[in-house]
């Protein structure tokens, strides 16, 4: 029973995480059409951070190498994106 439960909880985390990682792409679309050209907002990042340490712990719980990996490198990436972006607002002396 508690293993059926586990599983269930597990597999609500990984579609959490999922439409997490899946609405940045629509958060992206949206701002580019209102801008009218590509740009990556602020939000993307977030949404990334958040869907990518989402999945890594559905895949760690899954304990699939492949995944961790996966998840693991990309969330380095927004992470540090995230701190470029901060860095520079505050060089430049605008709020985030």
């Amino acid at each position: 029973m508690i293993r059926y439960c586990l599983d269930n909880y597990l597999l609500i985390l990984g579609f959490i995480g999922q439409g997490l990682f899946s609405g940045r792409f629509l958060v992206q679309w949206i701002a580019s059409e209102r801008q009218g050209k590509s740009v990556v907002p602020l939000a993307f990042w977030y949404f990334s951070v958040g869907g990518g340490g989402l999945l890594l712990i559905y895949a760690i719980m899954k304990k699939d190498p492949v995944f961790i990996l996966g998840q693991a490198g990309g969330l380095i990436v927004y992470i540090r994106n995230l701190y470029l972006i901060h860095k520079e607002k505050q060089r430049s002396g605008r709020k985030v």
